[in-house]
């Protein structure tokens, strides 16, 4: 088991995502410091307060929310009244942002928004994933707010079919982007139309995708699943990611891994 998590490879830069890995979860949350304010703080809080029996619906999900959120809140005005001015108006109209995904032991996930829960069998190849599909990282994601309700249709839960030969992990969304667009691009046979639309939709995905179909052949389980699960500590991930991005397979922003 392990979580890693990393900044943006800039001086001075907070990273606002937050991991957690405990023997029976794992869980990403990606603050969305874009608007409202306190968003790495709001990140750390949803997954350190993760419980520990799997939410297996909304009902359950938009109850732990509504159970947790006013004392973050309070803590979080009263740090914003010392700032005062802008900062504090920022924060009674915006809140704070962040994603959230979840798996637990038994194989159930939960996801809002565009953070990744994939689980990868490495006898059949096959990957599981809490996704919809690649084109739809270029829309804007759901996020959990620290004042504002749920939207129902923000939230996403399934069941992995988990067994000895598989490895259960998440990412934040640009190295899940990386993740679910090389597994694709390996099974371009099953996945054309998809990659396509992808293709198609001329965003900065695009040109990572592009570059990822002028490899002749990709071996996922060796050139994915074994990179990633030999990053032990966060320097290996981080050179790892550098490389990706030399070759313009990955875009910048936080990183975050777990693994169960």
């Amino acid at each position: 088991m392990r979580a890693i998590s990393l900044a943006k490879f800039e001086d001075g830069i907070v990273n606002e995502d937050a991991v957690i890995a405990r023997e029976n979860a794992i869980a990403v949350s990606d603050g969305a410091g874009g608007g409202g304010v306190f968003a790495e703080r709001w990140s750390q809080f949803l997954v350190d307060h993760l419980p520990e029996k799997p939410i297996k619906n909304y009902k359950t999900f938009d109850k732990w929310i509504d159970g947790i959120w006013e004392p973050f809140y309070n803590d979080c005005e009263e740090e914003a009244k010392k700032v005062g001015g802008l900062f504090l108006n920022k924060f009674y109209d915006e809140g704070s942002f962040a994603t959230l995904v979840a798996v637990w032991k038994d194989g159930t996930w939960i996801s809002y928004g565009d953070s990744v829960a994939f689980c990868y069998n490495k006898k059949t190849g096959k990957l599981q994933h809490s996704f919809t599909r690649l084109s739809d990282f270029n829309n804007p994601p759901y996020l959990i707010n620290c004042k504002d309700p749920l939207d129902k249709k923000g939230f996403r839960t399934g069941k992995f079919i988990v067994d000895d030969d598989c490895i259960v992990f998440a990412a934040s969304d640009t190295l899940a982007h990386y993740i679910l667009m090389m597994y694709e691009v390996s099974h371009r046979d099953w996945y054309g139309e998809e990659l396509i639309l992808a293709v198609d939709a001329q965003t900065k995905n695009s040109n990572f995708l592009k570059s990822a179909m002028r490899l002749r052949k990709i071996d996922f389980a060796k050139d994915v699943i074994q990179k990633l699960e030999n990053c032990q500590y966060p320097n290996q991930l981080k050179l790892h990611i550098e490389r990706l991005k030399r070759w313009g397979f990955i875009g910048h922003d936080d990183y975050s891994l777990v693994i169960m």
